[in-house]
């Protein structure tokens, strides 16, 4: 599909899957809005963007704030005048008890992970609702589905912008704008960089950062509410979902030795 003329809007995308997704857009030659709190790392990523001759504005935003939220789609608009696809990407997890996390940390988390996105899906969603075309793209994560333990507030904020999207997604049935959350597996990004993480148990299952991305390119033009990366993970949502006893005892055990180490 080439994206010429259409406007993408990305978030988190300073790094990992925001950063690649970005490359993904810029080689269909969209025009690109790059959005982080890391002014200096959007604009290595620009630089690098640049051989793909697509027009790039970087803004240097943190989504959790809701005023710059609403500075940096003013920008958007006043630069591209219009919007064509919202990806939802910055977040991030800290890995610890409940008992342990320190309240700041779980608004932290909810903050960015969740209100980040209902801010930057209200602020345009109406420019798109008017266009009567566009679509917006959540990237969530396999564990809106699962709650795994010691990820309590990550869990969280992704099961809230699963519940969230589900809900606009019928919302906009017939209006012209679509909605599709992408649910990875763990991702081998920065994400897991936080010191929090150094006893959470890693397994050989993982993706690269750019085979997120490519979803959530297909994603952004998709029918359908939730693309689960890879797919053969449906079959492990759809038996929690089926037999939630039986896969609770499975989850809670891989995890819960980890979090007794602690």
């Amino acid at each position: 599909m080439n994206y010429s003329g259409k406007v993408v809007v990305i978030t988190g995308a300073s790094s990992g899957i925001g950063k690649e997704a970005a490359k993904e857009f810029a080689k269909l030659h969209a025009s690109l809005a790059l959005v982080s709190r890391d002014r200096n790392k959007l604009e290595d990523i620009a630089k690098e963007l640049s051989k793909y001759k697509t027009e790039i504005l970087i803004c240097q935003c943190d989504v959790s704030q809701k005023e710059q939220v609403n500075k940096m789609s003013k920008e958007v608009l006043e630069k591209f005048a219009t919007i064509d696809v919202l990806v939802n990407n910055a977040g991030f997890g800290i890995y610890n008890t409940i008992k342990d996390t320190k309240i700041e940390e779980i608004e932290s988390q909810m903050n960015t992970n969740y209100f980040g996105m209902v801010y930057c899906t209200k602020t345009f969603l109406p420019k798109m609702l008017e266009n009567k075309s566009g679509h917006i793209v959540n990237v969530a994560s396999v564990a809106a589905s699962f709650g795994i333990p010691a990820m309590a507030s990550y869990c969280a904020s992704k099961f809230a912008m699963l519940g969230f999207s589900e809900s606009l997604y019928h919302e906009l049935r017939g209006t012209g704008v679509g909605i599709t959350v992408v649910s990875p597996i763990m991702v081998r990004t920065n994400f897991f960089n936080h010191n929090s993480f150094g006893k959470m148990p890693r397994y050989t299952m993982s993706l690269s950062a750019n085979t997120v991305a490519k979803a959530v390119v297909r994603a952004s033009s998709s029918p359908r509410l939730e693309i689960v990366v890879p797919q053969v993970i449906r079959i492990a949502i759809w038996m929690k979902q089926t037999f939630p006893y039986a896969i609770n005892l499975i989850v809670g055990g891989i995890f819960r030795k980890s979090v007794k180490t602690n």
